[in-house]
């Protein structure tokens, strides 16, 4: 049950099997109990030496809708490197931002959207009492310093997450090219590159001939970027052909010199609070509004406009009756007084009425199958799905939902056949996430599940995870690992463990 209604905001058990299915807990209750004691640890057939990341956002720590000093240090890959670093794991290096504000800068001035003239990379949300707001709402003076043309740091990186990039811009060249932004370059990726612009990260990565290595949410955002625009065709999935060369060049790369790694597939994203938070019937009406929308004024000439439109279509298509009074029915918009009024929205797959009636646009109500996005919680107290529909880019219908799962199946085939044919380990980050949106999920003496705010895995960004998701993240694949390398890194006790890991951090942090 959502416990938000709307957000003012515009924008696992870890078990591991020992020897008699015991868990991680019930090793170390044993342990302080003085009952058992934890074997030393193992690297099994794994060389931990040389370890480097490719990935996205989660690689490289972002949270709260940002990336700063605190949740680099929190990123899944670098608290997997302590780990490492106790048999024989080198130096892991991250590109450190220059403060704890996050956001960029470029030549010393804010990057603007120039739709709207907002910061194009802006700082990090904090829990404002009700709900996320901006970190500058609470603390004015935080305003980003790290500028990605004038304050680099120097690599080479172990960690090359890149914040928004997709499968196949990992493996291109120019992508962290300064002199290509902004049509074809990240600035994340530009802050890597140092004096070989051109180069990939999958070159910045094989350049440095890594003994092991993670690659993880390849993949993840050639749905998100369709997901959190609603399907409105902004953002189009990639394909599955364009994913799965991505996908096998970087494989083919990182294992060229008998490399070792961990490969993590995709979860649901729909699962994520991004999605979730906001009901689809989630506004209370007085009676005089109620009426107001059910009259001729508000949505009655419309109501009435769909039942000529499909009068007209029964005469003289081969639309039957029955048909017609069913998408009469899913297209009537009805509001009632009190709670639980669905928002209205704009559906781009039903049946195209403009040529009967220019005025009867793709309008209908959403239903629980919907998903109405976080974005769209500032607009509903303002009118917003009532007297004006929410627009496609707000709302994922059943239909685009579908999509994404299916590319999202895709690509884990995907994931899963490379992980096999290269002997990797297969991290199963969408089983983490099913369970963690279903049932909460254990993690120590934590319970986390996806709720925004409150759940304790997602940030407030209701995307990316707190840095006790990550924790929990690292230990996955730390399990996988174990299973796959013959390591024992839980049954040893090195692995993170959730106490030392905050859910949010203050706003006053600099």
């Amino acid at each position: 049950m959502k416990k938000i209604k709307y957000i003012a905001l515009s924008l696992f058990a870890l078990g591991f099997i020992a020897c008699e299915n015991d868990t991680l807990d019930d090793l170390r209750d044993r342990v302080n109990q003085g009952t058992e004691d934890l074997p030393d640890l193992s690297a099994g057939t794994a060389d931990f030496s040389n370890f480097v990341s490719i990935g996205a956002s989660f690689t490289a720590g972002f949270t709260d809708n940002g990336l700063f000093i605190a949740s680099q240090e929190n990123s899944f890959p670098n608290i997997m490197a302590t780990q490492f670093s106790k048999i024989g794991g080198g130096t892991y290096t991250q590109p450190m931002m220059s403060d704890n504000f996050g956001g960029l800068i470029l030549g010393g001035n804010p990057v603007l959207n120039p739709a709207n003239g907002e910061r194009l990379f802006a700082e990090r949300l904090v829990f404002g009492g009700a709900g996320p707001v901006p970190l500058q709402s609470i603390n004015p003076v935080a305003m980003s310093t790290t500028d990605f043309a004038l304050n680099n740091p120097t690599g080479p990186f172990s960690n090359l997450g890149v914040p928004g990039a997709k499968s196949f811009h990992m493996i291109a060249p120019g992508y962290g090219n300064l002199a290509n932004f902004p049509a074809a370059a990240n600035p994340y990726a530009i802050r890597l590159t140092g004096a070989t612009p051109n180069a990939s990260m999958l070159d910045l990565a094989v350049a440095q001939n890594p003994t092991f290595f993670t690659l993880s949410e390849v993949g993840g955002n050639d749905v998100l970027g369709y997901a959190t625009s609603g399907g409105d065709g902004s953002n189009p999935i990639t394909d599955t052909a364009t994913f799965d060369f991505a996908l096998n060049a970087l494989v083919a790369g990182l294992t060229a010199n008998g490399s070792k790694g961990a490969i993590g597939n995709l979860p649901d994203i729909t699962s994520l609070s991004f999605f979730t938070t906001v009901d689809y019937n989630p506004v209370p009406l007085d009676a005089a509004t109620a009426g107001f929308l059910n009259s001729a004024q508000g949505y009655g000439a419309y109501n009435a406009g769909i039942v000529q439109a499909y009068a007209f279509l029964v005469a003289t298509t081969p639309l039957t009756q029955a048909e017609a009074d069913a998408e009469i029915a899913q297209r009537t918009i009805t509001f009632a007084a009190g709670e639980g009024n669905a928002v209205v929205i704009v559906d781009e797959d039903l049946r195209d009425l403009t040529g009967i009636n220019m005025q009867l646009q793709n309008f209908r109500q959403a239903t629980s199958d919907d998903l109405v996005l976080l974005t769209a919680g500032s607009l509903i107290p303002q009118g917003g799905g009532t007297a004006t529909p929410l627009a496609d880019t707000f709302v994922l219908t059943p239909q685009e939902q579908q999509e994404i799962a299916t590319a999202t199946a895709a690509y884990n085939s995907s994931i899963s056949a490379a992980a096999n044919a290269n002997g990797l380990a297969l991290v199963d980050l969408n089983s983490i996430l099913v369970e963690a949106s279903t049932t909460g999920i254990a993690f120590d003496d934590y319970f986390l599940n996806t709720d925004l705010v409150f759940g304790g895995l997602v940030s407030l960004d209701g995307v990316h995870l707190t840095a006790r998701g990550y924790a929990l993240m690292a230990n996955a694949f730390l399990e996988a690992i174990d299973e796959t390398y013959g390591s024992n890194f839980v049954a040893s006790g090195n692995v993170a463990k959730a106490g030392d890991f905050p859910t949010n951090y203050s706003p006053l942090l600099q």
